[in-house]
């Protein structure tokens, strides 16, 4: 290959490992430079220093093992990888016999917004002839990970991934896209990465939450977190809860911002930071940005002697209440999760059928949320 200013940088990174294979003498089972040496040497992100791991993985040059690093592999498999080569970093399309099995990698199963995705997930597949097989992460990176190599193992022939919330990528969903593999992300997406996802619109559920809670006369409105990191979904709904705000002439009150805590079942509910916040009257309304924190602080404003909706009002993201939407109690912002699944299922098996011919870009779609009034929210008590 002949670098030139115009060769992509995973490109120069991949001959780099090659030039220093050859040059160095390295043998089987050597240890290459570390992802963090590479990003610092090339001045790269990691997403860069993946892609040109993978693709040299792909070519059975080097051997990744999760945790320990990256390894050069054995010669005759890199014999054997020579013919065909990747084309752009990107795996040839093996032919592999149809499993009909798609696999869906959810965080959890236990409240409504799950039920209603999984739902609509499992009828877009089974119109189409496809099984679905669900793999829960729990909310841990590690888990997700190995649930995605689970079901590629068995021979799903697509994936449909709902991310766990976390600062750090997950190698496992770049290596899918980088190698080809169809796969589709659920209502959350990965910064600066180009995949096919669907999600609702966070920043306008929360300008819908603020406007409905404004015209009720509320103008003290905090908006809260129980997410410990600052993910892309909590930063866009935080940023249409200000948006919104400005729009009104209202300050942003930052103390009103109330992010980065857990709240455990074994916690005593009196000395949590939340609940004496809450004590304090500093906020006449909130906005929940997941249905089981909206029960949470509705049971917390019950212990300090509270009335929902007479001294306190609610808005949560989801209806964490009721499955059956007639007999909704809070307000609530409805992302229509059916819908949500079912254009994912529908989306996964558009992918699949191009096969090798994917090249037309990726599908991102964003559905319009909906205020749906409940029992939760009332005017503001005159002080």
């Amino acid at each position: 290959m002949n670098i030139t200013a115009r060769t992509p940088l995973y490109q120069k990174i991949q001959q780099y490992i090659r030039e220093l294979i050859e040059s160095e003498g390295l043998k089987s089972g050597d240890r290459i430079p570390t992802e963090k040496e590479l990003m610092e040497r090339f001045d790269v992100s990691k997403i860069t220093v993946v892609k040109a791991l993978t693709g040299l993985a792909n070519e059975n040059v080097i051997s990744r093992v999760p945790g320990k690093g990256s390894f050069v592999s054995e010669p005759a498999a890199a014999e054997e990888a020579e013919v065909p080569r990747p084309v752009f970093g990107r795996a040839p399309e093996e032919v592999k016999p149809k499993t009909g099995l798609i696999g869906l990698v959810m965080p959890s199963i236990y409240d409504y917004f799950a039920v209603r995705l999984i739902d609509g997930v499992r009828r877009g597949l089974s119109s189409k002839g496809y099984r679905t097989m669900i793999l829960l992460s729990e909310g841990d990176l590690e888990h997700e990970k190995e649930a995605i190599k689970t079901l590629k193992q068995i021979g799903a022939e697509g994936i449909l991934v709902f991310p766990v919330d976390e600062e750090h990528y997950n190698d496992e969903i770049l290596n899918l896209k980088f190698s080809g593999f169809p796969f589709v992300l659920i209502d959350r997406f990965l910064p600066g990465v180009e995949t096919n996802y669907i999600a609702a619109d966070g920043r306008l559920g929360t300008r819908l939450a603020v406007e409905h809670l404004w015209e009720l006369g509320h103008r003290e409105i905090a908006i809260c977190s129980d997410s410990p990191l600052q993910t892309v979904t909590v930063q866009e709904r935080i940023e249409g809860y200000m948006d919104a705000l400005k729009d009104k002439g209202a300050l942003i009150n930052p103390a009103h911002i109330i992010t980065g805590f857990r709240i455990h079942a074994s916690d005593e509910p009196e000395k949590h930071p939340l609940y004496r916040y809450i004590r304090s009257g500093l906020a006449t309304a909130y906005i929940t940005l997941n249905g089981k924190l909206g029960v949470q602080i509705q049971q917390m404003a019950k212990r300090n002697g509270l009335s929902i909706p007479g001294d306190l009002s609610i808005v949560s993201f989801d209806d964490p209440t009721s499955v059956v939407e007639e007999l909704s109690v809070f307000t609530h912002i409805k992302q229509f999760e059916y819908e949500m699944g079912l254009r994912a299922a529908e989306t996964l098996v558009d992918i699949i059928g191009k096969g090798a011919d994917r090249s037309g870009g990726y599908t991102k779609t964003l559905l319009v949320p909906e205020l749906v009034v409940g029992q939760t929210t009332g005017p503001v008590k005159p002080r």
